[in-house]
């Protein structure tokens, strides 16, 4: 799921990777929400917030929004610099490894919720939650082409209404059978993403109702099982020396 990328990607490989992590992402999300009081990938409501506050004159809040805002761009910005430094050297696990960063973040920052004192322990779990969401979205937008976002809901509600009103033309204005099966393939995709993301926040609520801090714990390691079989593949190639795979072999 996390070494082929773009054009080189089958349908069962996006939605795969696309159902996992948005399910983590709503899991993140909710769980972040209970701990400290934000949506950690909201960026169209953080800058709505921000917009807001700018009229009221409420500057702690257009503080706080610029500081997540700023965070989820830097995480993009990382992912995108980690991603292009690893297609330089052909490393066809680039993308593995990136999602195994955002494990260990992850996993530091649940060591920090229970650590940090009650006054630096919110803007260090919402700045650091957004900063991994950008991270994992600018992920997964480059291995999918940008077909697949795992934290940005609005656009992934968007494709699958147009994607439900091509098909729902395709009964009074009949296409070609290879264009529909694209159509039902589009609407399987980011419909299963969107419930994902649903599914994932909800269990991401009652598991950190349940155990707090540990449940960023339970979270990294889905993430590291993710990134594992790309990483062991790399492994594999790099250690018997054999030359790299094309794409369209790559397993």
């Amino acid at each position: 799921m996390l070494v082929r990328e773009g054009e080189t990607r089958t349908f069962v490989m996006d939605r795969r990777l696309g159902c996992s992590l948005a399910a983590v992402a709503g899991a993140v999300n909710a769980a972040g929400f209970l701990a400290v009081g934000y949506y950690s990938a909201n960026m169209t409501g953080n800058v709505s917030t921000l917009a807001m506050s700018l009229h009221v004159g409420d500057l702690m809040v257009v503080a706080s929004c610029l500081g997540l805002i700023a965070a989820f761009v830097a995480g993009a910005v990382l992912s995108t610099f980690l991603v292009n430094a690893g297609r330089r050297r052909r490393h066809q696990a680039i993308y593995a490894y990136s999602i195994l960063l955002e494990s260990v973040l992850l996993g530091l920052l649940a060591f920090l919720d229970t650590a940090l004192h009650a006054g630096p322990r919110g803007p260090v779990l919402a700045y650091g939650l957004s900063f991994l969401m950008g991270l994992q979205n600018a992920t997964v937008t480059r291995i999918s082409g940008a077909r697949v976002r795992t934290t940005h809901m609005t656009g992934m509600l968007t494709d699958f209404g147009i994607e439900i009103a091509d098909w729902l033309e395709s009964f009074r204005h009949p296409v070609d059978h290879g264009r529909l099966a694209q159509t039902r393939q589009r609407l399987l995709l980011h419909g299963g993403i969107v419930l994902s993301f649903a599914g994932g926040g909800l269990v991401g609520a009652l598991v950190y109702g349940w155990w707090t801090a540990r449940c960023f714990l339970v979270l990294a390691a889905l993430l590291a099982w993710l990134a594992l079989p790309g990483i062991l593949a790399d492994h594999r190639t790099r250690g018997g020396g054999a030359v790299p795979a094309k794409p369209d072999r790559i397993k």
